[in-house]
Parts: C-alpha cells; structure tokens; sequence
C-alpha cells in the first residue's frame, strides 16, 4: 500500500440502505468528519440493536479497513451476509480485503455477487466497487472508471459517485477531467468541501506543492471546522519533504509543518481514540519525525495488546533515538511474530536489516592509549555468526526496497556509515545491493564505486593474509579468495570506467581506473606476473593525461608509470623499463626505488 493510502484512506460513505436512517446518517456524517472513533461507536450499537440490517454491518467494516485492520473487517463483513444475505454489499468489503492482501481473483469473484442481481437503480455496489479499486494497494484506475462509470449512469445526484470519479482520473493523471468531475459534485453541492480539496489535490499531483498549500490553507480558514483538509496539507508538507534536492534543513521545516497540521487534523476531527493515535503514529513514521514519534510511542507502550504497530514504534525509536540495536531487533521481531502478514510495510523489513546488520557489526578497535590521533585502526573482526546474520539483514533490506525504492537512499546512507566505520564488508554488500537497482542513477554510480573500492580493500586483506613475513604465498586458498574478491572489485570499477554518464565519470573515473589497476595487480603473482594489470595502469596514464589533471595526481602517475616499468624489467625488456621509470623521476625526481632500478639497467 502506498504511504498515502496506508496514512490517509478516506472512506466517505454511498447511499446505502434505508432502515434506520438517522442513525445510519449519523455514522456516515462521522466517517465523512474522519472521527472514526465515533462512527464506530455509532456503528456497533446499530449492529446490536438492528442485528439483520446488513449495511450497518458494512459501514463498521469500512471503519476497521481505517484502523488498518483487514481481518476485523472481513469478519464483520461475513457476519453482515450471514445477518443479512441480500445485502450483498458486505461481498464488496471482502472483495476490497482480497485486494489488500494482493488476491485479485478472489476479489473479482466478490465484485461479481455483488452485481450479479442489480436492479435497475441499484448503484451503490458499483460505486464501492470503484472506490476499492481506488483505495487498494495497487490500484487500477481504469477499472474503477468502468464501475463508477456505470454506478453514473444509474444515478446522478449521489455526489459521491463524481468525487469518486475525480479521484480516480486524479490517478490517471488526467488532470481536466479530474478537475470536471470535482466541478460536478459542486454542481449537486455547491459546499462540497471535499469536491474543493479534491481539486487542491490536482495542483499537489503537479508537484506544485507551494499552490497546493496556498489553496489548502484557504479553504481551511473558510471551513475550519472540516478536518479532512488539514490531514491533506499534512500530506502535502511530507510529499514535498521527499522531493529529490531537498536538504536536511528544509525536510525537516517541511515535516514540521505537517506534523503541526496532522495535530490540527485530530483535533477538528475530535477522535480521541487509541487507533486515531495509531494513525497519527502512522504519520509519523513516515515523515521521520522520531522525537514526535517517541512521545506518542510511549504512552501507546501502556496498551502493547491494542495493536502489534506499538512494537513497531518501538523498534523504530530504539534504532534512531537511543541507538540499542539490540532492543530494535527485539521489538521488530516481537511485530513481525504478532503482526498479520499484510500489515507489515516495506520500512518494516528495512528497520529490521538495518538493525540486524547493526546489532552484527563491532565496532573498531579505539587506537592504544598515547596513540597518534592519526594511526591506523584495525578493522572490526566479524565472527561467522555476524557475517550470517548481516546477509539476512541485507536480505531483509532488498525486501524493503523491493517493496518501495523510495528506501534506496536509505540504503546508500547506510553503507556510507559502515565505510565510514570500516566495517568494509557490510559496506560492500550494501552498496552492491543499490547497484542491483540499475534503474535508478541517482545512486547507482557512487555504488558500484564504493562497491568496488571496498572490495580491492578487502581483497588487499586477504592477499596479504595469504603470505608469510618474506612475501612468499604459504595460504594458496587464502590467495584465491582474495583473487575473486579482487575480481568483484574489477567489475564494480569497469561500470565506471565503461559507462557513458559524464557526471559519474568526472566523479569516479581516474579513482576507479586507479583501483582497478590495483586490484589487478595484487590479484597477480608478482614473481611471474601477467600483467593484466599493465594496460589498466596505460589506461589510468592516458585518462590523467588527457583530461590535464597531471599536477592533482601526480601519486597516481608515479605508481602507474613504477609499475609498468616494474613489470618490463622483470620480463627483461629493458628499453619499456626505462622508459617508464624515467617519466617517474620526471615526476618525482627524489624517488630512489625508479633510481635504484634504473641504476640496475645500467
């Protein structure tokens, strides 16, 4: 389900049934203020006093779908066919639970009893059918055109039906005709506030967030009391926050606001309950308000049993507030052990990696005490135990992406941290993980870079844990890990050095032909070279030459032209030999390793 839908369902109510209509109108008056709480109020007592009127049972579905909580609702709903077979409203709210947990068919088959014996004016399973369609995890616009289309048809004063219309062709990105038919609900209501910010809605879907805001914001100060509008400028500020720019500063002004909107929302809507706390909660998650969160996780902590989401509010603030990753995964867990499948959103499973991979990863060792501040500190040590655990948090986080790509620069931030941290071989299968994503180049150069420069520095590790103290290999399989660990490295580096994407080129690629070459070259046995290693360094001398960055990387050139020339002189081919090590001395004129060779030529 899409953030907004999971966040912001609103569910406003068709013409439905006629026994008892006042307090039937009452509920649906609730629903159509978003004060849920109150609706379900209203909607339990109808069930018990009028136990066969099976809309009643409908509408109080419709409310669990809003709380989140599918398998209440189909519950509710098979009892409203059993209280009450012939309405056969309650097949469309079972139909619309199969279209959450993603059963197509199944809700197909349910669409169809719903219809199968329609009078002539019978229009508000059509209706509902197309909101379904609307209001599902994927939804499919042009069907819902074809039953709204047909619910229209039978019926033209029930503004629901061009809201619902306008809705849809929102989705459809057909932005006039969206426009029209929230024009023609006002044309049955000319106080249609609804119809109002559905057309707000239309400038939001441009991305003209700034617009959005401004007619939002004015028809708040002109109906104040109708709590729907400030719930859309809540998620107005959060669709803004995630524009691609966007900096820390201004994502955090903008959540701000919403937050300060969302609180506006609850209050004008006057529901109190637990579950609308839940979804503000919701909210919250979303736009990563995690101070926010914390207050509102705390005091839903004191009813763990109301709903398995605390845990997940939990899980989330022990991640980003205190930073016990332990705990994280044990609340995570406890959500995912309680929780129905379908519940569970792709941030879920990436709270969950990260925390695996956190609660995994030991930190370096702290430099002895008198230490240079700048000395070298060894790498942390990943028993097979960590290293097995984080696969399965990096496998838990291509599940998350999977589910939302959105959460690839998530990813990315954390595989720079564990580079950071020299945690290189999290950071490795991090960034080989968004390089996957080949769709997406916002993030798919600076990883397949990173990739391949943390492999060659974990491949230089195992190489050097192949030999003994004289440089002689005594560990030949160590040596063939640490030559397909340098080949993976290669192969990062190649989509750089290969790729037609000027932007990552002048970013990574004399960087990139420089590892590479490296790894070529630590994959090799120095005591019979190869050389695969030598036209890569040819390569790296060309590229800095070229581009005229000889000054700036004047220590590349040196390495490359000392171990060209290396190489010649072990092949005996003097002449390249010496050539190669003069241009080092014209570079570096002090160096005594080119002078010592060239002494030897002599």
């Amino acid at each position: 389900m899409t953030n907004s839908k999971l966040l912001f369902s609103l569910l406003l109510a068709g013409s439905v049934g006629t026994v008892s209509a006042q307090s039937l109108k009452d509920a649906r008056a609730a629903i159509e203020a978003e004060n849920y709480g109150k609706a379900k109020t209203i909607l339990q007592q109808l069930v018990t006093k009028q136990p066969k009127n099976g809309d009643n049972y409908f509408y109080l579905g419709q409310v669990y779908l809003v709380n989140d909580r599918a398998d209440s609702a189909a519950a509710i709903f098979n009892q409203g066919l059993t209280a009450d077979p012939k309405a056969t409203i309650n097949n469309v709210g079972l139909g619309y639970v199969d279209l959450l947990k993603k059963d197509k068919a199944g809700a197909e088959s349910k669409f169809a009893l719903a219809t199968a014996k329609l009078g002539k004016k019978d229009y508000e399973p059509l209706l509902e059918i197309g909101r379904a369609y609307i209001e599902t995890p994927e939804p499919d616009y042009a069907k819902a055109l074809e039953y709204l289309t047909q619910a229209k048809a039978k019926n033209t004063k029930d503004i629901a039906i061009p809201l619902a219309l306008g809705d849809a062709y929102r989705g459809l990105r057909e932005g006039s005709l969206a426009y029209t038919s929230y024009g023609d609900a006002m044309d049955i209501d000319q106080n249609s506030v609804k119809a109002k910010v559905g057309q707000a809605i239309i400038v939001r879907g441009a991305q003209a967030y700034d617009e959005a805001v401004t007619q939002l914001e004015a028809i708040a100060a002109e109906t104040p009391a109708y709590a729907p509008t400030y719930r859309e400028l809540a998620e107005t500020y959060y669709q803004w926050s995630r524009m691609p720019g966007t900096t820390d500063e201004k994502y955090l002004e903008l959540n701000k606001k919403g937050v300060a909107q969302y609180k506006k929302y609850l209050e004008a809507a006057g529901d109190n309950t637990l579950e609308a706390k839940i979804r503000y909660a919701d909210f919250l998650v979303y736009s990563r308000q995690y101070d926010e969160l914390k207050t509102v996780s705390e005091e839903l902590a004191k009813n763990p049993s109301v709903d398995p989401k605390i845990y997940r509010y939990l899980g989330y603030i022990a991640f980003q507030k205190t930073k016990d990753y332990s705990k994280a995964l044990e609340y995570l867990n406890q959500m995912f052990s309680k929780m129905e499948k379908d519940r569970v959103i792709p941030l879920d499973y990436m709270y969950l990696g990260m925390a695996q991979i956190a609660a995994n990863s030991p930190k370096p060792a702290a430099p002895a005490a008198g230490a240079d501040s700048t000395a070298t500190v060894a790498a942390p040590v990943l028993t097979p135990e960590n290293t097995a655990n984080i696969q399965k948090g990096i496998a838990d986080i291509k599940k998350a992406i999977d589910g939302d790509k959105e959460l690839l620069g998530e990813v990315a931030e954390l595989a720079f941290a564990k580079y950071q941290e020299q945690e290189l071989q999290t950071a490795a299968s991090l960034f080989e993980l968004v390089g996957q994503y080949k769709d997406n180049p916002t993030y798919l150069y600076d990883a397949n870079y990173y990739a391949g420069e943390a492999y060659f520095q974990i491949g230089s590790k195992e190489e050097a844990a192949s030999k003994n103290d004289e440089g002689a290999i005594v560990d030949q399989a160590q040596k063939d890990k640490a030559i397909a660990t340098l080949n993976k490295a290669i192969g990062f580096l190649t989509v750089i050095e290969t790729t037609d994407n000027k932007e990552a080129q002048d970013k990574y690629l004399i960087n990139a032909l420089y590892y590479k070459a490296f790894s070529a070259l630590t994959a090799d046995n120095l005591e019979s070279p190869k050389g695969d290693f030598v036209p890569m360094f040819q390569k790296l001398i060309d590229t800095i030459n070229q581009r005229g960055t000889q000054e700036k990387n004047k220590s590349y050139l040196v390495d490359a032209y000392t171990y060209i020339g290396l190489f010649h002189y072990m092949k005996q081919d003097m002449p390249k030999a010496k050539q190669n090590l003069q241009k080092v001395l014209e570079i570096d004129p002090t160096n005594e390793g080119a002078k010592a060779y060239l002494d030897a030529i002599k």
